[in-house]
């Protein structure tokens, strides 16, 4: 007689049972709670033990041990390995599952952070910077072409720079003429001539009235290519600009002093104020008894006082409420484009793009320099001015000894030790008047 439940034969006991067999399995077995079977006279299954009577009991359930299904080792008949409360497939560190424990969250690797955000600031920087240098490079109007200036000095030490102001009204208008005080003359003229030697024994910055007396030598046209014949003829500094402009000029210098000019630089009147302005004005101290004059507009109370654009022009043009005329007025004019180079190397100009930009772009679009100037040389310049307004370097005006028609006559004497003593790069020891 079958002792097992219905539908069971002998063949599905043995060692298929619970094991994954391709017939059906009676796996409501495998979730029934497992109880204590009764040490004897029950189905406990232990050795010696009687099957069950027929038709009566459930048969013993394999034990879920640590040998596997049906582990006859199970001591008590519990079942050692399944009768946890766990669930197939999961654990108590399952997900969702009692007693499970988070991981901590990596902390930031700061050495990795710090890396990448130095690299990316160094990154932005640079762009910035070749940037901006191409940009302002661009803007430089590099109009002089010094190859035409004939029979040149020998370069000597350090470099030489001729600064002019001129009083070119190109591009402004009838109320900015009005305002500035600049009449309306046609064609340009030289409002003020400055050579600024650059060197490694301090810098020099010499004032070249425009009444000084030279002579005009051979030079070739610059427009024209054609040679002029030098016959002698004396004339004011600033004549040799307005008859051939700036490459004569600088002929007309180097034949006369016998020094090499190797870079020029030229500002308008408008480009003047337009740079005074975006600093924010210049402070300069006007001297005892004020100032006043009403051709270049100034009028100022001694003391120190902060000059805009418009005022700024008023106070490097004025002449005639000035003793000594020419001379009193290059040493103004000294002073005040030291200040203001000063002004422009600043901390609060150079580090503030706010200013820095509008300086950049009002100071390029109005300065003429030769073809060969960089701006690394404009930087260079720059500097200079203001190691000369800091006393680090010297300002004077060109050795004079009398006149002669009105034009100032330099002294011959002083002029060529000061000449040798720039070619060499050495310290300079004449004074100016």
């Amino acid at each position: 007689m079958n002792d097992w439940p219905e539908a069971w034969s002998d063949e599905n006991r043995g060692n298929r049972y619970g094991r994954g067999s391709a017939s059906a399995q009676p796996e409501g077995a495998r979730a029934m709670r497992q109880v204590r079977r009764p040490a004897s006279g029950g189905y406990g299954g232990g050795p010696g033990q009687s099957a069950p009577p027929h038709g009566g009991g459930v048969p013993q359930q394999p034990a879920y041990g640590n040998g596997g299904y049906g582990d006859a080792n199970a001591a008590d008949g519990y079942d050692s390995g399944y009768n946890t409360g766990q669930v197939y497939g999961g654990g108590t560190g399952g997900p969702g599952g009692p007693g499970r424990v988070s991981e901590p969250r990596p902390a930031p690797n700061w050495r990795r952070r710090i890396k990448w955000t130095a690299i990316t600031v160094v990154t932005v920087l640079v762009v910035t910077t070749v940037g901006t240098y191409f940009w302002a490079d661009s803007k430089l109007n590099r109009e002089v072409d010094l190859s035409k200036v004939i029979d040149r000095p020998d370069a000597g030490e350090g470099t030489n720079y001729l600064i002019v102001g001129s009083d070119s009204r190109a591009g402004m208008s009838a109320e900015e003429k009005k305002k500035l005080h600049t009449g309306s003359a046609e064609g340009k003229r030289t409002d003020s001539m400055m050579i600024l030697h650059t060197g490694s024994n301090g810098d020099t910055l010499i004032s070249l009235p425009r009444d000084s007396d030279v002579e005009i030598p051979t030079f070739v046209g610059s427009e024209s290519g054609k040679t002029y014949k030098g016959t002698g003829r004396h004339t004011k500094l600033n004549a040799a600009y307005a008859e051939d402009g700036p490459e004569l000029l600088v002929r007309t210098v180097e034949f006369n002093t016998g020094l090499r000019i190797d870079h020029y630089v030229e500002i308008g009147f408008a480009g003047f104020a337009n740079i005074v302005d975006a600093v924010g004005g210049v402070e300069i101290t006007i001297p005892k008894g004020g100032m006043k004059d009403t051709k270049s507009g100034a009028d100022f109370e001694a003391g120190k006082q902060t000059l805009n654009g418009e005022e700024a022009l008023a106070f490097v043009r004025t002449r005639y409420a000035l003793k000594a005329s020419d001379l009193d007025r290059t040493k103004n004019q000294q002073k005040f484009l030291a200040a203001l180079a000063n002004q422009v190397a600043t901390p609060g100009t150079v580090l503030n793009p706010f200013k820095l930009y509008p300086t950049m772009g009002a100071g390029l679009d109005s300065l003429v320099v030769d073809k060969d100037m960089g701006l690394f040389d404009l930087a260079d310049m720059f500097w200079a001015m203001k190691s000369v307004n800091s006393g680090d370097g010297k300002s004077m005006n060109m050795p004079i000894s009398g006149s002669s028609n009105g034009n100032l006559v330099w002294d011959k004497a002083k002029v060529k030790t000061l000449v040798e003593e720039l070619k060499n790069d050495e310290k300079v020891t004449v004074s100016g008047n």
